[in-house]
């Protein structure tokens, strides 16, 4: 390639990447990170758990198969940036109906390709989690890394990214009514309980327990999300005053926030855990699930023992908590996402789990109405 490079990163122990600007050509300061799937970069692009990250992807070729409309998970993406080996422009997808770069263009997220990717994301495993700065090539090397010590990496995420009015999403027969809570919800979380007869209203991050129960729900969802658990003490809060009153079940950041609702403690991790192939033992049946992942912090399973929460599910490369539940007030989490899309589908039963406990706790209700 003759191409001169026309843009690089800048992270904060003095690194520097150089490559090639596509979507956006703007400047950010990020928090970079990689994730190791396969497939799925529009999934990745427009899920809300990225807003202010900078994706690394190990996988070679992005772009080859274009845009769906269909696929989006949100309605209008946060993520910071997105870092690629080789992007493909012309993609060969009959689904397809814009290229990756443009999408990137109309919501302002820049990206930058050309880059080693496999040397970025090693640096990223052996020293974790940085800021990163998206630049021009002619940046001075000085110059980025003053703009990196006087940013910080904003707190803000979740208020950011949730819907800022209630909104439903109708099935076609509707079984149960499940009220989730949005800190990031991706839309294949609404897809998959309206395939199972729940009609979901969407609330924001920061609606209070008792207007969650004027809705009368037979259930409580806590959707995932971006940033630090301990960032929405509001959330965590409504969590703890809905607890044994409703079925709950909490995804990733939900999964977090529970823990936090019971008292237990979440900490960073050093690099997180992003992608579509993460091994995870459910203790219960001691099958190994493939999970798709995307998250910075976990669940302090030290701190479980002094609560009712008990674990479930462990990851099997570094032995964190991946799920866990309390019988006794019908709640149940997983770190993991079991409504990945576009895969893989071992932990789908999760969603059947949940629509098992509201019909356990509808029929219970009518009984004692008699």
């Amino acid at each position: 390639m003759n191409m001169k490079y026309n843009k690089k990163l800048i992270l904060e122990d003095g690194q520097e990447y150089y490559g090639y600007a596509f979507g956006d050509t703007n400047n950010k300061v990020c928090e970079i990170v990689f994730n190791t799937s396969m497939a799925g970069y529009q999934e990745i692009l427009s899920d809300p758990s990225y807003t202010y990250q900078a994706v690394v992807m190990t996988y070679p070729l992005i772009g080859n198969y274009g845009m769906a409309d269909d696929d989006f998970e949100t309605e209008t993406p946060t993520i910071g940036a997105l870092i690629v080996r080789e992007y493909n422009d012309e993609p060969s997808n009959f689904r397809s109906t814009a290229a990756l770069s443009d999408v990137m263009k109309k919501y302002s997220i820049p990206g930058i390709y050309g880059v080693d990717t496999r040397k970025l994301t090693r640096s990223i495993r052996d020293r974790g989690s940085r800021k990163v700065l998206i630049t021009d090539a002619s940046t001075p090397l000085e110059e980025g890394l003053r703009i990196l010590a006087e940013s910080r990496i904003s707190t803000d995420a979740v208020s950011k990214v949730s819907c800022k009015e209630v909104w439903c999403a109708q099935p076609e027969t509707e079984l149960y009514h499940v009220v989730a809570i949005d800190c990031g919800l991706k839309l294949n979380i609404v897809r998959s309980l309206n395939q199972r007869g729940c009609k979901v209203t969407v609330v924001p991050w920061n609606t209070a327990a008792k207007e969650i129960e004027k809705l009368s729900p037979d259930g409580v969802f806590i959707s995932n999300g971006p940033g630090d658990p301990t960032d929405v003490p509001q959330t965590i809060a409504t969590v703890k005053a809905l607890i044994g009153k409703h079925p709950i079940f909490g995804i990733c950041l939900g999964h977090q926030l529970l823990s936090l609702a019971y008292g237990a403690e979440t900490y960073k991790l050093k690099f997180g855990h992003r992608g579509g192939n993460h091994p995870v033992r459910n203790l219960e049946t001691n099958k190994i699930e493939i999970t798709s992942q995307n998250h910075s912090y976990a669940v302090d399973a030290e701190s479980l023992k002094g609560t009712p929460l008990v674990p479930t599910h462990i990851n099997l490369l570094d032995d964190t908590i991946e799920g866990m539940k309390c019988d006794r007030d019908k709640v149940f989490s997983v770190q993991y996402h079991p409504e990945s899309a576009p895969g893989p589908q071992d932990s789908a039963y999760l969603f059947d789990r949940f629509i098992k406990l509201m019909k356990e706790e509808k029929n219970h209700a009518e009984k004692n109405r008699y």
